[in-house]
């Protein structure tokens, strides 16, 4: 995994373009990828939405759950203001060289029993944003345009990847997963998805906390960790979020700040997940007690709307 991480940050560190990502996957053996250019108030960015077919995947007849794999970011660079890929680009490397990787895994002939749709983009001169502790990176669109884009209904469950390095919550390096979060409830998290971060890891699993606030849109002045769980506001399927993180605290547009092993730990988290959705969105929470806590407290959905 290490290998396509690095082939992939090699490849977004300068002016990409969501053609050129395009272009290298096909050259890997992809062969269903779009690329969405969009104009924002702020820029322009290229939306990619990549598909990789599994042997028992709903898109051919068969009964696994897709997976979807988002790559959460504001841009992969802060040109002209900052020179070179930063912190905030991690969530499109690691979803980008999960594709890779899934592509590598098939021209050897190990298939994944689902489908798999990761979707990002990629702007290497996305705006900055005022945000304390540190700066944020902005993105050329809005919200409601990256999960139109990134949040896809075929997906039955997700994992929501993004740089979780400028707050003072998490102070470890490495990956920390969220708690299930599913139509404004926060679940339990997931025993299987802990084990998986520890195998992948060869450490004990960390847990990155969630307020309520985290997992209502953007735009309602209430403060949030940061995107990485913005795709729940927009889905019915479960999401966890899978966070980068620092021992110190670190802005999104600072560069030399984006740690490979910790990208390949975030990127094999991925895989293995996606290799375990044969057991369905059970692998996230338990429907049982999912259906028990919506029949004593009812829905939480509005905390999904807007304000």
């Amino acid at each position: 995994m290490l290998k396509q991480v690095l082939e992939i940050v090699d490849l977004v560190d300068g002016m990409v373009t969501g053609n050129q990502v395009a272009e290298y996957l096909y050259a890997s053996g992809a062969n269903d990828i779009t690329v969405f250019p969009v104009e924002g108030e702020l820029g322009h960015t290229d939306f990619i939405r990549i598909f990789i077919k599994g042997k028992d995947g709903k898109k051919s007849g068969g009964s696994t759950p897709t997976l979807g794999v988002i790559g959460r970011l504001g841009g992969v660079g802060a040109r002209p203001e900052r020179i070179g890929m930063v912190s905030d680009a991690d969530g499109a490397i690691v979803a980008l060289s999960v594709a890779l990787k899934l592509l590598r895994m098939q021209q050897r002939e190990d298939w994944l029993d689902g489908d798999v749709i990761i979707t990002t983009h990629v702007c290497p001169n996305a705006p900055t944003l005022f945000h304390q502790p540190v700066p944020f990176m902005n993105s050329p669109v809005d919200m409601a345009t990256l999960n139109t884009h990134e949040v896809i209904p075929e997906m039955d469950a997700i994992l929501s990847v993004d740089a979780t390095k400028g707050n003072y919550i998490v102070n470890c390096r490495g990956i920390a997963i969220s708690p299930t979060v599913l139509n404004g409830y926060i679940l339990p998290i997931s025993p299987r998805l802990l084990d998986l971060a520890a195998y992948v890891t060869g450490r004990l699993p960390v847990v990155l906390p969630l307020s309520q606030y985290d997992i209502t849109p953007y735009g309602n002045d209430l403060n949030h960790i940061n995107s990485i769980m913005q795709p729940a506001v927009a889905t019915e399927s479960p999401v966890v979020g899978v966070a980068v993180t620092a021992q110190t605290t670190i802005p999104g547009s600072a560069t030399g700040a984006c740690q490979e092993i910790d990208l390949r730990d975030a990127g094999l988290f991925c895989v293995e997940t996606a290799k375990c959705m044969k057991q369905g969105t059970d692998l996230f929470y338990s429907k049982i007690e999912y259906d028990q806590a919506i029949g004593i407290y009812g829905s939480m959905a509005h905390f999904k709307k807007p304000r």
